[in-house]
């Protein structure tokens, strides 16, 4: 019997609670909108006295399930709303199906901005990157320039591949590029004179040497290169290169004058 009694009490609270969250005021939504019931909340988004600012309160909550989220999206009010579409998209509960029918409708910066996002999902930061790559050929420099700072290692990789010089710098100075991509673009076709000699230089690649025989095995690798880099290079390394099939007769040269200075062996 008290058991029925306590569970009588339960719904009796959890009915006045749904009742409530259908005829409240606008500031006392905000409240109900905090309820930790989903039966409660989902109530809430039938109140007439719900708007915007209610569901924006609404969508930083972090704990809310698919089936509500999918209903907020369901609602009028969400398809009028860029604003909506930006807090549904950076909620990491959000749907997947539902994330990459949002991506779409935000700005470019709006993409970078989920992609350091604290808390942000995986599957969230990777569909953001690929919107934001997806749209690389039709930014303006200057946005490539910000985005070549700042974005994720797998959006300065794309952008160093366009082969611009003042892309490469950008890039180059991005503290979440990694070492692989830039080994990457010296092996790859959009490598230049010109952009290598920008690796070669910069203080926080040219001293890695992965990278450095990556430039040494280059035929576009300019000659001045070759005299600064391969006294530091150990012997075994300088006999690999003096038999790379990609250098000109010109760059092993300068390795084989390299080997004779230090007494080594030519064969």
């Amino acid at each position: 019997m008290e058991s029925s009694a306590n569970s009588a009490s339960l719904d009796l609270i959890l009915s006045q609670r749904l009742n409530r969250a259908l005829t409240a005021g606008k500031e006392d939504l905000y409240q109900i909108l905090g309820d930790p019931s989903m039966d409660v909340v989902r109530a809430a988004l039938r109140n007439p006295a719900l708007d915007d600012n209610h569901l924006l309160d609404l969508l930083r909550r972090r704990d809310l399930s698919e089936e509500l989220l999918r209903a907020v999206c369901r609602l009028d009010a969400f398809a009028d709303s860029h604003h909506l579409k930006v807090a549904a998209a950076r909620n990491p509960r959000l749907p997947g199906s539902i994330l990459s029918t949002l991506l779409p409708h935000l700005y470019l910066f709006e993409l970078v901005a989920i992609c350091s996002l604290p808390g942000a999902t995986p599957d969230q930061k990777t569909a953001a990157e690929r919107g934001i790559i997806q749209r690389l050929a039709t930014v303006p420099l200057g946005s490539k320039l910000t985005l070549a700072r700042r974005g994720t290692s797998a959006v300065a990789d794309a952008l160093m591949r366009e082969g611009d010089p003042r892309l490469l710098e950008a890039c180059l100075g991005n503290p979440h590029l990694k070492e692989s991509a830039i080994y990457t673009l010296i092996n790859g076709p959009s490598a230049s004179p010109e952009t290598i000699s920008m690796v070669a230089r910069h203080p926080r690649w040219k001293s890695r040497v992965n990278l450095q025989l990556a430039m040494l095995r280059n035929p576009k690798t300019p000659p001045v290169w070759f005299t600064l880099l391969l006294p530091h290079l150990n012997s075994r390394d300088l006999r690999g290169l003096r038999v790379a099939q990609r250098l000109t007769p010109s760059q092993k040269q300068l390795v084989t004058e390299e080997l004779k200075r230090r007494g080594g062996t030519i064969s």
